[in-house]
């Protein structure tokens, strides 16, 4: 789980966003956690923590939201971030408090580091802007996540990953999909991010970035080279067609249970806004056909899929959490 925060060497003069982030979804129910440590800092201003929990359950009516702002943000020994008294995390562990929520999580991953971006050249360019890698792409959890005036929640054996991004801008608009739990394959895991930039005025098509990981195998998806990603988007899910190493192709269908989607406000450090809807209980059914045999496979979960959707129109029916970003 190599990893380390990027934001203690930026300058004073320049801008940036950092997150480090964990989703765990239950093996048998509908279930799901959302952990996120930002740090949002604008030009020639110092940076500025955050802590953002959000808990699913298809049975309620809404996600449970919470954050924290203004949390002073160090790197500590042995870990990735700090978030004053508050939240840390790190390899193999996080444990913090937000809200009404409590937990003291320890993951731990089958498989290395999955970076995103190829050629790895894009993690030093000027774009995208946006950089991201997943340092447990296929994580194990174990704890507990205590909610006020509920039983405590067991995490044992919850599946899910840990993430990291950061840059100057987001995406124009993005779609984050990972997936675990799939029935054909309980080891099997997906982790793609899609994004469209505005350049010159215009929009650029959607470019994929990610893996399928098959029996151990992980199997590249998009990079600039590879077929043009396909997506049909809204909150209540997607479409999407993508294109990998060798022939890979991979098609996805995914479905949001209603009024189990999470929104948020996200900002830009020079102003910008967008607004965010994530649904960590998602069902998600992939077709793939493999690069080397041709043959074809179907893969499903029922609640397994965290589908995240980052755009700038504001009319897309979802609550946006009453508190902002930065």
């Amino acid at each position: 789980m190599g990893c380390s925060a990027v934001f203690p060497a930026v300058p004073t003069r320049a801008g940036m966003y950092e997150s480090f982030y964990l989703r765990a979804v239950s093996p048998d129910q509908p279930v799901g956690v959302w952990i996120r440590h930002t740090v949002h800092k604008r030009p020639g201003q110092r940076a500025v923590g955050s802590l953002w929990c959000t808990v699913f359950d298809a049975g309620w009516p809404r996600p449970l939201m919470h954050k924290l702002t203004g949390e002073e943000l160090t790197v500590p020994a042995g870990g990735w971030i700090a978030l004053g008294d508050h939240a840390s995390i790190g390899p193999g562990h996080s444990e913090g408090s937000c809200g009404d929520v409590r937990w003291s999580l320890h993951f731990t991953s089958s498989e290395p580091e999955l970076r995103h971006l190829s050629p790895g050249w894009l993690y030093r360019a000027p774009l995208p802007r946006t950089k991201l890698t997943s340092p447990a792409p296929a994580a194990c959890f174990a704890g507990v996540l205590e909610l006020r005036g509920q039983s405590p929640i067991e995490l044992d054996g919850w599946r899910g990953m840990v993430g990291h991004n950061w840059g100057s801008e987001h995406a124009e608009r993005w779609i984050w999909l990972h997936v675990t739990g799939m029935r054909e394959a309980p080891g099997a895991w997906l982790d793609v991010a899609l994004g469209r930039l505005k350049i010159g005025g215009r929009m650029t098509p959607w470019v994929a970035n990610g893996a399928l990981s098959l029996n151990g195998r992980r199997l590249r998806i998009g990079g600039l080279m590879a077929r043009r990603a396909q997506a049909e988007e809204t909150v209540a899910g997607c479409r999407l067609r993508l294109g990998g190493a060798g022939g890979l192709e991979v098609e996805a269908r995914v479905e949001v249970p209603p009024g189990s989607a999470a929104g948020w406000r996200y900002a830009d450090p020079d102003g910008g806004e967008h607004d965010v809807v994530n649904c960590s209980i998602a069902a998600v059914e992939l077709t793939v056909q493999l690069p080397d045999s041709g043959s074809r496979l179907a893969l499903g979960t029922a609640h397994g899929g965290a589908y995240e959707l980052g755009m700038r129109e504001r009319d897309h029916g979802v609550p946006i959490a009453p508190f902002p970003d930065g």
